[in-house]
């Protein structure tokens, strides 16, 4: 009889814990279901609701490799836009919960939308599925993507003829493009690889291997110093010059309510980087030291324009011509010269 109540008793107390430790993990999750939607900017305290901070010996978030007891959002462990992580919690009745969540982080202070007039239109030929786009010394240089079409080409703006063309081989599918000095850098989308080029001649000079952290290749710029490179996230990696496959630094970029994921085409001018975001028709304009999208182009017009047979026609072009900036996309026939006001 005595054992039984102690069987019976220790029951009682088992469901007594799960049940609270049910409660504690239901209130963590909506709690971050709601954050998730509004989001924190650095410096914000992670507030945790009563039910969860009344229980709880000692609380943790882990993010992969990292650890911390601190609940502020500090930039030393978060970046902008969407932060995965695992709350850890440790009850006073000697359990350890683990909950999955979600943290957006945005910024402070809204993008200004940048204003613009067209000044001018060149042609561009529409068989170019444009993956990198800038000018340099009066030429643009043109990376072309799709397996089988593939290509990176030179020609004088006004025209669509090439001046140097190189082709790449069927399996590959071209992506940005960047040129610092003498030479020309490419990217390759899922082939892992991206090649350097001798910038005057087109001729093939050596390849390397495409970072292990990034995801793909994507857009490709040079900011005097560094290659920057995108890789459909909301992240620029700032690769060596000198050996493209060692990543320097890695910065996510914040909008102050979006998350810009999928950067694209990017182009660094007079200390800031601008990208496009793929199926959207903007450019941003980012702070590379901070990952703060700082201003936004709308181009929701000439995109239309471009893309009314087929939605595949997205912006994915930027370039400067001095001050004013040159935008086209995917198989667009035109290209804009735009001054910015």
């Amino acid at each position: 009889m005595k054992n039984s109540f102690i069987i019976g008793f220790a029951s009682i107390l088992l469901l007594f814990s799960c049940k609270k430790d049910e409660v504690i993990l239901n209130s963590l999750a909506e709690y971050n279901n709601m954050m998730e939607q509004k989001g924190y900017h650095f410096g914000d305290q992670l507030i945790l609701p009563n039910e969860i901070t009344d229980n709880a010996e000692k609380i943790s978030v882990s993010f992969g490799d990292k650890e911390t007891e601190k609940l502020i959002v500090d930039p030393q462990y978060f970046g902008f836009g969407e932060n995965k992580v695992t709350f850890t919690i440790k009850t006073e009745g000697g359990e350890t919960l683990n909950q999955d969540a979600t943290i957006n982080v945005f910024t402070k202070t809204p993008e200004k939308n940048i204003s613009y007039k067209i000044i001018a239109e060149y042609p561009h030929n529409t068989n170019n599925f444009v993956e990198g786009f800038l000018m340099d010394g009066g030429m643009i240089y043109e990376s072309d993507g799709l397996a089988g079409s593939s290509q990176l080409i030179k020609y004088k703006l006004g025209s669509t003829e090439p001046l140097l063309v190189e082709k790449q081989s069927a399996e590959v599918f071209s992506e940005g493009c960047a040129i610092a000095g003498d030479k020309i850098f490419q990217l390759t989308y899922q082939n892992r690889i991206g090649f350097i080029y001798d910038k005057n001649t087109f001729k093939k000079t050596s390849e390397f291997p495409l970072p292990s952290s990034m995801v793909e290749g994507w857009g490709l710029t040079f900011d005097g110093k560094n290659l920057v490179a995108t890789d459909g996230t909301n992240k620029l990696y700032f690769l060596d010059v000198n050996d493209p496959s060692k990543v320097v630094k890695t910065l996510s970029v914040g909008g102050h309510k979006d998350i810009y994921n999928k950067l694209n085409e990017v182009e660094f001018y007079k200390g800031f980087i601008y990208a496009n975001v793929w199926y959207q028709p903007i450019i941003l304009k980012i702070n590379p030291k901070t990952g703060e999208t700082v201003g936004r182009f709308d181009f929701t017009k000439i995109t239309a324009e471009n893309s009314k047979d087929n939605a595949e026609k997205v912006l994915n072009g930027i370039a400067f011509k001095e001050n004013n900036m040159l935008v086209t996309g995917k198989n667009w026939a035109k290209i804009y010269e735009v001054a910015i006001n």
